[in-house]
């Protein structure tokens, strides 16, 4: 009887000092809680998008920029604090939008299923619905997450890739969130949509090093057209706003790694995907067979959407999307 007891006492030892288990993200997760879930955030998207076609990319970075700090956890929508400065202040998180649709559908969630669905399911399901309205790309979306309850500024410069990554930068970035180099080029994708402040790609037209003013990697007349809407940086506060894509800006399609093979990539951080032998046949196949990309990038935003979630009964479901719950 003795042993029994302390055979016992030793299981439960264990449960109390083992780590909570994570639960995982599946389809269908408000099926029974909150039905009209994915339905709510879906037609919230499909009205902004009505309103402003900018909408799938801030949408869709929004979401690739919650998910490389702290994990996909809605950590990005918090606001500062008077004691903590939050991640959406960082410069890494200039020109990300889209917080305004979160809100309203977050807004509508809550009286139609008060304290269910969190801003990191929502945010997932938005990226969802952009791929589908800027690309015709749909795939179904795994929820489940739980809201995170920290959101710090410098967090935000050590977890998302520079503009100016070369490609083993890049490849470690992305694997340190559990992607592969296929996916990091996969998704490098999303940037045939959106645009970019000159900020992130002036020092390619001016500056680029001590031998080069201008990146020799860039085509010429590209860089001309570039230095029409970017004139040299100067110290006013003004920058200037770029398409990605300068064809097909508002298209999610596979014309990011045309640009790249005609040497237009934005972003040195993009180019380098077509000079460098790891990713130059990943290009390439991407050019050729825009169906595969596509079947590609859903996957990858499915994975990428598991990155260091939270589960269970850890973290919060915030009532409002950009304060912690202890705020009510």
């Amino acid at each position: 009887m003795a042993k029994l007891i302390s055979y016992f006492g030793i299981l439960l030892l264990i449960f109390l000092i083992s780590p909570v288990l994570s639960v995982p993200l599946k389809k269908g997760f408000y099926k029974k809680s909150c039905p009209l879930a994915e339905t709510i955030v879906r037609s919230t998207v499909k009205n902004a998008f009505a309103n402003d076609t900018g909408i799938p990319p801030a949408l869709i970075r929004l979401h690739f920029h919650d998910c490389f700090v702290r994990g996909c956890d809605a950590s990005i929508l918090l606001d500062s604090t008077p004691g903590s400065k939050a991640e959406k202040e960082s410069m890494g998180n200039k020109g990300v939008g889209g917080f305004e649709v979160i809100d309203e559908a977050k807004a509508k969630m809550e009286t139609y299923c008060p304290n269910t669905v969190s801003c990191a399911d929502i945010i997932a399901f938005a990226a969802r619905d952009s791929v589908l309205l800027a690309g015709g790309i749909y795939y179904e979306v795994p929820s489940g997450r739980r809201d995170g309850t920290k959101s710090l500024i410098h967090e935000v410069s050590k977890n998302l890739p520079d503009s100016f990554f070369n490609v083993i930068q890049l490849k470690d970035n992305f694997a340190n969130k559990g992607l592969s180099l296929e996916e990091m080029v996969t998704l490098s994708g999303a940037h045939s949509i959106g645009d970019s402040h000159c900020s992130s790609f002036s020092k390619r037209l001016y500056s680029f090093n001590a031998t080069h003013g201008q990146d020799p990697s860039m085509d010429s007349a590209y860089a001309s057209f570039l230095k029409t809407k970017c004139p040299k940086p100067v110290n006013n506060g003004i920058d200037p706003l770029v398409s990605f894509d300068p064809s097909t800006p508002t298209r999610l399609d596979n014309n990011y790694y045309r640009n790249l093979k005609m040497n237009k990539g934005l972003l040195f951080s993009d180019q380098v995907l077509w000079s460098n032998s790891l990713t130059k046949s990943m290009v390439k196949s991407n050019i050729n067979h825009p169906g595969s990309w596509a079947s590609k990038f859903a996957s990858a935003m499915v994975h990428m959407g598991s990155i260091e979630v939270i589960t269970g009964s850890n973290g919060e479901v915030r009532k409002n999307c950009r304060v912690l719950n202890s705020y009510y």
